[in-house]
């Protein structure tokens, strides 16, 4: 009897060996023959799980996403029982910033994807964008339940404060890629702006 073929598990597959490839050489110089390469498969078979390099790209950064996403709830958790909307933030933006290995290759990924899109048609047509607006709807709700709970300024724009935040550690993240600035001066930068928003009122 064949043995039976688990799909998703197949095109996780794949997708790790792009990362791992991607992570090595860049995002730009890899191709899919690089990627069956890396996974022992043929490239036949990663052109069957994934018709294009661009659906293979979007999709490995979505497991990338999915990592990070673990990666924010394992420092939620860390907090205790009942963090709270700014702990809930801190962990969102520290957890982005590249720390390590699997956050500095989330970040080097994420980014070239972003750059190389501009000039790529193929690429800018998939639907990129819904993880960074994903993570702004997120951010900006957890600021919103702190203005109710009466932990933010009244008047504060939380949309504005929640883009802000995000494209703050997205930079932030790219400074200690390139050596600008270390991991725990960005996490202070961060802390800071954090505590300008969360002040104690009245």
């Amino acid at each position: 009897m064949p043995k039976r073929v688990d799909h998703a598990e197949r095109r996780t597959q794949i997708a790790e060996a792009l990362v791992r490839v991607a992570g090595r050489r860049g995002l730009h110089a890899v191709g899919m023959r690089d990627v069956a390469a890396e996974a022992g498969v043929s490239l036949r078979l990663v052109q069957y799980y994934f018709e294009t390099k661009e659906k293979l790209l979007l999709f490995g950064l979505e497991q990338l996403t999915e990592r990070f996403r673990e990666r924010v709830s394992a420092r939620v958790r860390a907090a205790g029982d009942s963090p709270g909307p700014r702990a809930t933030v801190e962990a969102v933006l520290m957890a982005a910033l590249p720390t390590d290995e699997e956050s500095r290759t989330f970040h080097h990924l994420y980014t070239s994807y972003a750059v190389l899109s501009v000039n790529d048609p193929a690429l800018a047509a998939q639907p990129f964008i819904k993880n960074p607006d994903a993570a702004e709807d997120a951010v900006a709700g957890l600021l919103q339940q702190a203005r109710e709970a009466g932990l933010l300024d009244p008047g504060l724009d939380t949309r504005l404060e929640a883009v802000s935040l995000l494209a703050m550690s997205a930079g932030l993240g790219t400074s200690i890629l390139v050596g600008q600035r270390s991991p725990e001066y960005a996490a202070a930068v961060l802390d800071h702006h954090l505590d300008r928003i969360f002040r104690t009122h009245g």
